[in-house]
């Protein structure tokens, strides 16, 4: 079945199409020891020790972890550039704004293009690490102002976000879960409309219009609440494409593909959680 994922859908083996996206291999499912007409050597048989072309569960975990490392080193070194927002450093706040929309826009250009692009390329991967990086130091930096400058809630953020992957990965793995084409469409098209309604808001928001979808009320922790269940989700998707490239026997390279996939996501987690940490704790 097809990925409806913007970050999977042009990549063929992800979508079970991998004779397509790389000339020469057949079908996995019939791959046989011995690489029959069509497979290159060493596919369809045990993997060893020299059998490193193949995208696998540690290659995505070492991209992945390389990723992730980029977006923390990216967050803590915007965090101390910024340094302190207080009366007596004034500008900080403004510098810490001009970062985390800066960072936002060119994280959504180039997620767009990774997302896309028929070939993933690692530089462009590592690069919306960095920015993404930026973006989530500045913007943690900002929120941290609704709480009294309390960086508690950043720690609890970064726990929270870890406490829900391996959790949807234990359900996801003890549970056997079955992702459905329908089950996909429907996490996508929801997707899909919470960034649209979110930019739609940002847009009406110059002119004073907006509707609160992400205010820091009780409708902002309505939205924050269905966005997080909307990460979950996207989790889900993230396992189950990761499995099905490396069934499909992709090359290492598409490890990147996934590591950026579950790099967005595990982002967009962290932001949500943050932000309905930061509602709740101004609403004491």
């Amino acid at each position: 079945m097809q990925s409806r994922n913007p970050v999977f859908a042009r990549n063929d083996g992800f979508n079970g199409r991998s004779a397509s996206a790389y000339p020469g291999q057949t079908d996995p499912s019939t791959w046989q020891t011995g690489s029959p007409t069509g497979a290159p050597a060493g596919y369809g048989s045990t993997p060893t020790a020299t059998d490193q072309g193949r995208m696998t569960v540690d290659s995505v975990v070492q991209k992945t972890a390389i990723s992730l490392l980029l977006v923390f080193a990216a967050a803590v070194a915007t965090w101390a550039f910024i340094g302190p927002i207080d009366a007596d450093n004034p500008d900080n706040l403004a510098k810490a704004y001009g970062l985390a929309l800066g960072g936002a826009l060119l994280g959504l250009v180039l997620s767009l293009v990774n997302s896309f692009k028929k070939v993933i390329s690692p530089p462009l991967v590592l690069a919306f690490a960095v920015v993404e990086g930026v973006f989530v130091g500045a913007f943690s930096k900002v929120i941290t102002i609704y709480v009294g400058g309390d960086v508690s809630i950043v720690y609890q953020a970064i726990l929270g976000t870890v406490g829900a992957f391996a959790g949807t990965l234990a359900v996801y793995k003890f549970f056997n879960i079955k992702v459905t084409d329908k089950f996909r469409r429907g996490v996508t098209a929801a997707v899909f409309g919470f960034v649209g309604l979110a930019l739609l808001n940002f847009a009406l928001s110059f002119f004073g219009l907006d509707f609160g979808f992400r205010n820091m009320g009780m409708m902002g922790l309505i939205v924050g609440i269905a966005a997080v269940v909307l990460g979950v989700l996207m989790l889900i998707l993230d396992f189950d494409y990761v499995e099905r490239g490396v069934a499909a026997g992709l090359p290492e390279r598409e490890s990147w593909r996934a590591a950026f996939g579950l790099t967005v996501t595990l982002v967009w987690l962290y932001i949500e959680i943050l932000r309905i940490l930061a509602i709740l704790r101004g609403s004491d």
